[in-house]
């Protein structure tokens, strides 16, 4: 028999897609360090406009982090909260003393890459248990994501 939880969803989908969404969090906590330390370390002639830039790239991951958090706790599982658990679970690897615009630029597409694969993993996940909250945040992302790395593939001549 289905045990259904609080918000009408099979629980054992709901554990699934938790899990799913605590390596996409991990992932978005590394994600979101590496270019908060862009944002610090930037150097040369672009400076001003990376600079800014990275502050609104990581002001939006953070701010996604948080809503991924809060989907975890709405499908009744906890997100992971320690930073050694997410080095551990992430597949974007910390990146440490890049000073280069192009260089950073280009990391932060391969993070995008990486977290545009796992939220259309979590799409499909998220169809097949009926959990229109978790596809919605997934296909807004996807969709935003999309945009801003042709954006940034364009910035890099590529």
């Amino acid at each position: 028999m289905q045990q259904l939880n609080v918000i009408g969803l099979d629980q054992q989908h709901a554990e699934k897609l938790a899990d799913k969404l605590n390596t996409l969090l991990a992932n978005y906590q590394i994600f979101y360090m590496n270019v908060r330390g862009f944002h610090w370390n930037i150097k040369g002639q672009e400076f001003f406009e990376l600079h800014a830039k990275f502050e609104e790239t990581y002001n939006d991951l953070l701010l996604k982090v948080d809503e991924i958090a809060e989907r975890i706790l709405t499908l009744g599982q906890r997100p992971l909260h320690a930073y050694s658990t997410y080095i551990k679970s992430s597949e974007i690897e910390e990146v440490k003393d890049i000073h280069d615009g192009k260089t950073c630029v280009r990391e932060i597409l391969d993070s995008y890459s990486i977290t545009i694969r796992l939220q259309r993993e979590l799409l499909a996940l998220a169809g097949d248990a009926g959990d229109e909250g978790t596809s919605a945040l997934m296909s807004d992302y996807i969709k935003e994501q999309e945009k801003t790395a042709w954006m940034l593939t364009s910035y890099l001549g590529s």
